[in-house]
């Protein structure tokens, strides 16, 4: 199960920090993703870290304001998201996924087992 939390309105500029808080243990042996979805629009790709850390990769939307982290040792990850704009507002999803292949591609959804129920991020202009 993953718990997301720290969404919440901020103003244009502003910052916010997600969580999301994995229940298992082998949390820390998976990709985390985090994607979002805003009204009226299909659910995209921001972010993932595999389970070391050792490689992350963002959408070109959010590269170089968005950092994707995690700390195993708590079985938690993260999204620290720096100058909002407003098209950030969007209901953010953790993801998690147990997949390991060649070539596999962590942008896609469908690579993802595991998700959140989602928190809300409101950026006011």
């Amino acid at each position: 199960q993953l718990v997301e939390s720290g969404g919440g309105l901020v103003q244009a500029g502003g910052s916010l920090r997600l969580s999301c808080a994995a229940s298992e243990r082998t949390f820390s042996s998976y990709t985390m993703g985090w994607f979002r979805q805003a009204p009226g629009k299909e659910r995209e790709f921001v972010a993932y870290i595999t389970w070391s850390g050792g490689d992350t990769y963002y959408a070109d939307s959010v590269k170089g304001r968005f950092t994707i982290s995690r700390d195993n040792a708590k079985n938690t990850g993260y999204l620290h998201m720096n100058g909002l704009k407003p098209e950030d507002t969007a209901v953010y999803y953790c993801a998690a996924s147990d997949r390991v292949y060649y070539g596999i591609r962590y942008y896609r959804e469908n690579e993802y087992k595991y998700w959140g129920q989602g928190t809300q991020v409101t950026v006011s202009s």
